[in-house]
């Protein structure tokens, strides 16, 4: 995906994770994210988008601290959030192309203007599933290239961290595979952290996760339950996944 893409889709994901809070009420319980309730999900996402305001803007290439959200609630808390991701879409869509700054996955995408337009679309994305959750609607739908694009960052990028705590005590295999884009992981998982090779590898598999990229999207995040038809092999290790695999 381009740069504009990313921008194009946080400044939409954005405003319906802000419309979605509102119908909610802030002090409204997050399901997907225990013991959230929307106003925790609001001063979070909107912390974040601060944060990588401060990167690109600044052109930081060091690692700054989390800021501290205000302690707002109700309109005062949602006028809060919403002037952070405007600041966030506005800095990203007049970034120079050639932007130097700090980035922090192993797998980024080629430049950091590209990684924090593609960080912080996924990040509001799935953060606008906790806040439909919170109102205790269906998902709004991602496009299946969006979706595929932010299993491969989940995987190869997050999942790569010495800090993920998906790990087994002998070597295992996880297949992913998106049934609408063709595309596919193989996931190696042991003691150290995953390894995740994109295609459909000759390795053998213990378990296969099969299904649309919308779907894999919402359920490795942890929105969904991974489990159902898709789920095939040693369902074991989908649960581990669903127990260990929290960001």
């Amino acid at each position: 995906m381009k740069i504009n893409e990313y921008v194009e889709t946080l400044a939409r994901e954005g405003e319906l994770l802000a419309g979605a809070a509102e119908q909610a009420g802030t002090d409204a319980p997050v399901p997907t994210c225990p013991p959230w309730r929307v106003t925790d999900l609001l001063r979070h996402t909107g912390a974040v988008h601060r944060w990588a305001t401060g990167y690109v803007a600044d052109s930081q290439v060091e690692p700054l601290p989390f800021p501290e959200a205000p302690e707002l609630s109700g309109p005062e808390l949602l006028g809060w959030f919403r002037e952070g991701h405007g600041t966030l879409v506005d800095t990203l869509a007049h970034a120079p192309d050639d932007v130097l700054c700090w980035t922090f996955l192993p797998t980024a995408p080629p430049s950091p203007l590209a990684f924090w337009a593609r960080r912080q679309a996924h990040e509001t994305t799935v953060h606008r599933f906790d806040a439909e959750a919170a109102q205790g609607i269906a998902f709004s739908p991602v496009t299946p290239e969006f979706a595929e694009d932010g299993v491969d960052e989940l995987l190869t990028g997050f999942h790569a961290r010495p800090r993920s705590r998906v790990r087994t005590e002998e070597p295992r295999v996880l297949r992913i595979r998106a049934i609408d884009t063709g595309a596919a992981w193989t996931v190696h998982l042991s003691r150290e952290p995953a390894r995740a090779v994109r295609g459909d590898t000759a390795d053998r598999v213990d378990c296969e996760v099969t299904g649309e990229a919308a779907w894999l999207y919402a359920a490795l995040w942890n929105r969904h339950p991974l489990m159902g038809p898709g789920v095939t092999g040693d369902v074991a290790l989908a649960r581990l996944w669903s127990e260990t695999a929290g960001i």
